[in-house]
């Protein structure tokens, strides 16, 4: 269904059977066990093993995730870390979707797109607003930065610490380890 979407890149087919699929035991929920919930308005539910090809309607949903994390060390078990995270994050979802639907079947468009919107606004009150921690903004870079692939950050090439990083020249600078190191002459101490 993604042909034309990375097509480049290695991929990985992950089937979720929202029914057999374990979740993290955190999110279990006997309520939002598709193995024991059956919806009063559909009559559909408690998907037995072997449920799709025995239940009608299905839904089949796709969902296409790329994950790029270029740290040399970390880029195999981050990346394996987030698909992970993002593979729970579904199946969570969609069982919990298949839970819930005598409570959304009978809305209308209109009436999902209200009930987002009052969710969205219940829970920003409830966690707050945070500003964004990161802005970006078109600084010009000076002539002294280096070039670089284009994935890769433009980085000035100065010896200057910004002067959110300078130590205040008032302040005394720490030393760690002496400045130089001694060591014994070993042709003496063979004598």
């Amino acid at each position: 269904i993604f042909d034309n979407e990375a097509k480049d890149l290695e991929r990985e087919v992950c089937f979720i059977d929202i029914a057999s699929d374990e979740i993290p035991e955190r999110y279990y929920k006997e309520s939002e066990d598709p193995k024991y919930f059956k919806s009063q308005k559909t009559g559909r539910g408690q998907l037995k093993e072997g449920w799709r090809e025995t239940h009608q309607p299905i839904m089949c949903s796709y969902k296409l995730v790329t994950v790029k994390f270029e740290v040399w060390g970390l880029q195999t078990r981050v990346e394996q870390f987030v698909h992970k995270v993002v593979r729970d994050i579904l199946l969570i979802g969609h069982r919990q979707a298949f839970a819930w639907v005598d409570e959304w079947y009978d809305m209308t468009m209109d009436e999902v797109r209200e009930f987002e919107r009052a969710t969205q606004e219940a829970t920003n009150k409830k966690i707050g607003i945070f500003p964004p921690e990161i802005s970006i903004s078109n600084i010009s870079m000076p002539s002294s930065t280096r070039s670089a692939p284009s994935s890769a950050p433009s980085t000035p090439l100065s010896t200057d610490a910004p002067d959110f990083l300078t130590v205040p020249k008032d302040r005394p600078r720490k030393k760690s380890a002496p400045e130089t190191l001694t060591l014994p002459d070993p042709e003496k101490k063979k004598n």
